[in-house]
């Protein structure tokens, strides 16, 4: 046999039809025969020295319903001609990928619709057929609100929207509940359209909340706010409606931009404000129920949708500072009287206290000016003594009204709380609830002398003219004096130490001191006496004024005083 010879053309040829039938498949889309199916995977054979394995769910619903069999021909991406095991390693889902990707990044960047199908729950959603690529549906993208089942989705051609695209990463993420939004958006947009505002609709309830009642108008939710369900107060929308009935509402307000409709119940019945001052006069009594209570105060329910408020202030006579719970309770019938009627703020004031006598006005008929009584030391406090007394009222005993002989300060060491005294009405003030009584106004002997002026008492003392007093007790709150030739004795308060305030300072005067002072107020009968050095400085300037010239003259208010003073050491 003759050898043949290789010339170099030949071995060129043979090297490059080498080259050309071994050209790496990697990273390749390339066509392929399915030659077996184990299980849930598909045996491929695409012309490498072996075949690869695909797991069925990688060809959507094609693999799940049968129609991939031995003999089909599928386009398959080949990641590795050989792995570990000796395998190709192939991919229909990239394949597909690489197919649709295209496609679908354009109407990504068209913000188009595309088409799928829900094959596959995975963690955290589901997995979508687009037409050969994969996407992944997130869970709360799903629908508007959260569904339960999903089986009714599933294996269904429907629309979705893309949200995003990551081509490097190979991940696309889908949105059923776009798609849904934006149908209902239109949806809703057509049919505020049709509503106008005074309109009178039929709703079905749809969701009750703590503040209100979502009304489905027909594709349309509108809100029926808790207090538009009815004039008279409705704690809980539940109280009156129930989910799935059907109510008939008028359309209070319509937000065309962001598609809110408010909705009113009340707004079709006559509202009970109409008339209100005629229906119910100021000092009327009336029986209401009371429905609710603050710290401020209780509110009374005089009629459906007719509340009015008792402050605080108008529940008791005598207690204050007391929460209104310990006064009245929720339900409980009470009487009240009408103290002010607001039409145009829908308020009305009522007052619990006025249904009852004024213990004050009782206690100044039954006690006048006077009369004797007796009661139980309640508080003992620094400016005199609080008793208890009928109509369950306090009257308060001043320091200077304890004892003639004795200072304030040291006759009230004598008494402490519990203790039963006898003491004199002086002064009942029904408008500021204010009673003043005295002890020592009951020493029939200063008592006597003092509203007979026989000599060496106060015979002499009127009110506006002014006395002379020897200071006996100087503290905080002012200064007690003796005034001179008598045994009465009078506390001058801080306030009435001076006309000017730095000087309003008790610890300025000492015992033993004579002070000058206006008599302000005194009453024979009772022998309570009243002195203010202010009172007598500010007289005494009036008068210096009125005889020396005025700052209107040129002369200054220092000079005036001092010409005053001038003329009074001259004579």
């Amino acid at each position: 046999m003759a050898q043949q010879t290789v010339t170099k053309e030949d071995f060129e040829s043979l090297l490059m039809d080498s080259f050309v039938d071994n050209e790496p498949l990697e990273g390749a889309v390339v066509k392929g025969t399915v030659v077996a199916i184990e299980k849930d995977l598909a045996i491929i054979d695409v012309g490498l020295k072996t075949e690869g394995r695909i797991a069925l769910k990688e060809f959507g619903q094609a693999g799940r319903d049968g129609t991939i069999q031995v003999g089909s021909i599928v386009e398959v991406y080949v990641d590795r001609v050989e792995n570990a095991a000796g395998e190709a390693v192939l991919s229909r889902e990239k394949a597909r990928r690489e197919e649709s990707w295209v496609k679908l990044e354009e109407m990504y960047n068209n913000n188009e619709r595309v088409e799928g199908t829900i094959f596959n729950q995975v963690k955290g959603g589901f997995t979508v057929d687009l037409e050969g690529a994969i996407a992944f549906l997130p869970r709360s993208q799903v629908d508007i609100r959260p569904i339960r089942d999903i089986a009714p989705l599933m294996n269904v051609l429907q629309p979705f929207q893309i949200l995003k695209m990551d081509k490097r990463r190979g991940n696309i993420v889908v949105s059923r509940r776009a798609i849904l939004e934006e149908s209902r958006a239109e949806q809703r947009s057509e049919i505020v359209q049709q509503l106008e505002e005074g309109q009178v609709v039929d709703g079905v309830v749809k969701n009750i909340t703590d503040y209100g009642a979502f009304v489905d108008l027909g594709g349309i939710d509108g809100l029926l706010h808790v207090t538009d369900i009815a004039w008279r107060r409705v704690n809980h929308p539940s109280e009156v409606l129930t989910i799935g009935e059907t109510i008939k509402v008028q359309i209070v307000r319509i937000n065309h931009e962001s598609h809110r409709i408010s909705l009113g119940m009340k707004q079709l019945q006559a509202d009970p404000w109409d008339g209100i001052e005629a229906k119910y006069p100021i000092e009327a009594k009336f029986t209401g129920r009371v429905t609710n209570i603050t710290d401020y105060g209780a509110f009374v329910e005089l009629e459906p949708g007719i509340e009015g408020l008792i402050h605080v202030s108008e529940m008791s006579w005598t207690k204050k500072n007391v929460h209104p719970g310990k006064i009245v309770s929720t339900s409980q019938e009470v009487e009240v009287v009408v103290l002010e009627v607001d039409p145009d703020k829908r308020r009305i004031s009522l007052g619990l206290k006025q249904t009852l006598a004024n213990p004050w006005e009782s206690f100044a008929e039954k006690f006048p000016v006077g009369s004797t009584i007796e009661g139980e030391v309640k508080n003992k406090t620094e400016f005199g003594l609080f008793i208890g007394l009928d109509g369950d009222v306090d009257g308060m005993v001043h320091l200077s009204d304890l004892d003639w002989q004795k200072s304030g300060e040291v006759a009230l060491e004598d008494y402490n709380r519990g203790d039963m005294v006898t003491a004199k009405v002086l002064d009942v003030d029904v408008e500021k609830e204010r009673i003043s009584l005295g002890i020592k106004q009951l020493a029939t002997g200063e008592t006597t002398s003092s509203a007979s002026g026989d000599a060496g008492d106060a015979g002499g003392i009127r009110k506006g003219g002014v006395v002379t007093g020897t200071v006996i007790e100087v503290n905080d709150g002012g200064i007690e004096v003796r005034i001179a030739d008598t045994e009465m004795t009078a506390f001058i308060r801080r306030a009435d130490l001076s006309r000017d305030r730095n000087d309003q300072r008790p610890e300025r005067f000492s015992k033993g001191e004579k002070v000058d002072a206006r008599v302000t107020q005194y009453d024979r009968k009772t022998s309570r006496i009243q002195l203010s050095i202010k009172a007598l400085e500010i007289a005494e300037e009036k008068e210096a004024v009125a005889n020396y010239g005025s700052s209107d003259s040129g002369a200054s208010l220092g000079d005036i005083l001092g010409a005053a003073l001038k003329d009074r050491e001259t004579k």
